[in-house]
Formats: structure tokens, sequence, C-alpha cells
């Protein structure tokens, strides 16, 4: 190339291609994980690299070690939130339904994806603390009612809702699937679906 030659910009990503994270926050039992899987099948056969995050298999496999202190939750989210990062900025659509309770360490996450230039979206699955205590899909609620269990995230310990996430969205009375398609849809809106 010649001196004072520019280079051509390379063509932007197609949404297959662009990786995220998106970041699904809520109670225990709000159906962050049951969301997550069913908007992951959706991306997968539109042809996306995608990639579930679970935040209790990640408690099993990754943070074995730590408890539920506000430190260990906030190592624990931390560490997915790294996780997701790298696998985000390759291209991965990269789903995290975790309940990460505290907006700092929220905020941490997004902050480092941001120094990255990693998009990095904020989903609150707002579902109330009675309706997850019927659906009670682990028995939290039910062991924390019967004094079996202490610090159950919404109940003893706090959650801090998001006050400007990049979307809420509301279950109660809605399918799972009325969920998926209104966060495929936001999804699609921002070019990453």
């Amino acid at each position: 190339m010649a001196a004072g030659d520019t280079a051509e910009a390379a063509p932007a990503a197609a949404p297959s291609e662009r990786g995220a994270t998106v970041w699904l926050t809520g109670l225990p039992s709000a159906g962050k994980t049951t969301l997550a899987r069913v908007l992951a099948d959706r991306l997968r056969v539109e042809g996306h690299e995608v990639e579930v995050l679970d935040g209790d298999e990640i408690r099993e496999f990754l943070s074995s070690g730590l408890g539920f202190t506000r430190e260990d939750r906030h190592t624990n989210v931390q560490r997915i939130g790294f996780v997701a990062g790298l696998l985000a900025s390759h291209g991965v659509k990269t789903l995290v339904p975790v309940i990460a309770p505290y907006a700092d360490s929220r905020a941490a996450v997004r902050a480092r994806h941001a120094a990255a230039g990693t998009p990095f979206l904020e989903i609150h699955v707002a579902t109330s603390v009675s309706l997850c205590s019927q659906r009670d899909v682990k028995g939290l609620y039910a062991k924390q009612a019967a004094g079996e269990i202490s610090g159950l995230t919404g109940v003893d310990d706090p959650y801090e809702t998001p006050e400007s996430p990049e979307l809420r969205i509301q279950t109660q009375g809605r399918s799972v699937g009325e969920s998926a398609a209104e966060l495929h849809t936001f999804l699609t809106e921002r070019g990453l679906a």
C-alpha cells in the first residue's frame, strides 16, 4: 500500500458473528435459566454460536470452594463475568443466567466488558418473591421458611434490583416463550440476532 493510501474499513460483522454477554439477573426461581435455554435454542437455529453459563453449574465446577458471603458472591460473579467476556469477545452469544445480587458486582463486570469493547446487556428477569416462592424449583424457599437455610437472596439476604437494565422482562402471567420472544426481539433491534 502506498503512503497516503487508507485501508478500507472492515465490513461490520453479521449478527450471527457478533458476540455479546447477555446477563440475566433476578431472584432464585425467577426463570432466568429456563429463559436462557429457550433463547439459546432459538439463536442456534438461526446460526449463532451460543453458550449458556448457568450459575449453578459455575458454582459446581469453577467456584466450588466459594460460599455465600458477600465477598464470595462477588468473586463468583467476577469469575463468571471474565469467562463470559472472553467468550463474547470471540463472537459467542453468551447467556448468563445468574442471580448476581449486588449492583457493584454487576457494574464491575459491565466495566470490564466496556474496557474491552465487548457488548454487555443486563436483563432483569423481574419476578416477584411470591411467584418465585410458588415456583421454588430447587426447594430453597421451603427450606428457608422451615429454618433449614438462611441467606436466601431476596428473602433474608439482599437483592439489589437493577436500576437501569437494558431490558426488564416481567414474567408474571407470561409464558417462557413470550418472554424469550421479547428478549429475541430486543437482541434483533440491537443487531445481535
